[in-house]
Parts: C-alpha cells; structure tokens; sequence
C-alpha cells in the first residue's frame, strides 16, 4: 500500500488506502491534487473504479468539483469516526455522501478476450454521476460495516494525514506505507539515538 505518482506529468498520487473512498481522500495531500481533467483521469484509472482502458476522454473540467466535493464530505465523517465523537443527526455531510449513493454506479460488463478468458469492461463509458455513486457506496459500505470501521487508521508519521484501512495480521500496523513515512520515522529515530551519543 504505497503512495506513488501516476500519469504523465499530472503528478497525481496514487495510494492504495485499502478502499477507493480512502484513495481518494489522499488526493489532498499534501496539496491538492484534482486539479485539472487530465489529472482526476490520471487518477481514476488507478483505481479499481473501472477497469483498466476504460475511455475517459470526455472527463472534463465541470466533474473536478462533485469529485473534491465527495471527497471532502467523507473525510468529514472519517475525521467523526476517528475521533468517536458522533456527528448531529442532521449531519449535510452525511446528507451529501447518501445523495450521490442513489443513482446506480457504472454497470460491468464481461467480455471475452481473444484467448477465451472473460475480461471485465464497461459497457459505455462511464458518466461522472456513476461514478461518483461508486466511491459513495463504497463510503456508505465502509461506515456502515462495524467491522470494516475497526481497522480505519491515521497514519502515526509525523504531519501526514492520510487514513487506511489497517488488515495487518494483529492490526498492528503504523503507517500509511512503511517504505515512506516508516522510514521516515526510523530515519529521525536513529538520529535521535546517534545526537544522544554524541552527547555522552
């Protein structure tokens, strides 16, 4: 579960929190990300919202604000749960977030390749209402699943917000990715130790 860049130039992040919902909240880190079309396109055939060579030419300028709209809204009831705090009941956040789960996401479609096997596809290319149902459901699915909630998780490095979903054996893990902010974290720790010495 590493953050990388990808896409030619757009520089949008890609990390693997566990849950697409998740992946997209780290579109904000550590500036914003979702831009321009190029880079939510970028961003998009990332994930596992559609599958790989799925047309997306027509995305365009006007699905950059629905997209960091949801965004913001989840991270809003992430950032409730995190803090088992409890949210109102009339919650616009939560308002928002089931309002784009209503209409349906886009519809696979199997299709079978030249050497037999079924590949999935989509049968149309997919409209910015779909897919945006898809990441709220995923949303609804995660907040709603007391199970699935249990290993939602910040990262302990230091200054980095981003959340995943920890299914370490022993939910014993610490960072967002142990290759970039772990070792960070050993980084500063031997340093500490090697300033400490260098007192004595």
């Amino acid at each position: 579960m590493l953050p990388s860049t990808t896409g030619a130039g757009a520089g949008t992040p890609r990390f693997d929190a566990g849950r697409p919902c998740l992946d997209l909240l780290a579109t904000a880190h550590p500036a914003e990300h979702l831009l321009t079309p190029a880079a939510l396109r970028d961003w998009i055939t990332t994930t596992s919202l559609v599958p790989p060579g799925t047309p997306l030419a027509h995305v365009d300028a006007t699905w950059l604000t629905p997209f960091r709209e949801l965004r913001d809204c989840t991270a809003l009831l992430i950032e409730a749960h995190l803090r088992a705090g409890g949210t109102p009941a009339e919650d616009p956040a939560l308002a928002h977030l089931n309002a784009h789960a209503r209409p349906a996401p886009p519809a696979p479609h199997a299709l079978r390749a030249p050497d037999g096997t079924l590949v999935r596809t989509l049968r149309t290319p997919p409209t910015c209402t779909a897919l945006l149902a898809a990441l709220a459901r995923d949303a609804v699915d995660l907040l709603t699943d007391p199970a699935a909630r249990t290993g939602l998780r910040r990262c302990e490095g230091d200054t980095c917000p981003l959340v995943y979903l920890d299914t370490s054996r022993g939910r014993r893990r610490r960072w967002c990715s142990s290759e970039m902010c772990g070792n960070r974290e050993r980084v500063a720790r031997h340093r500490r130790r090697a300033a400490a010495l260098a007192r004595t």
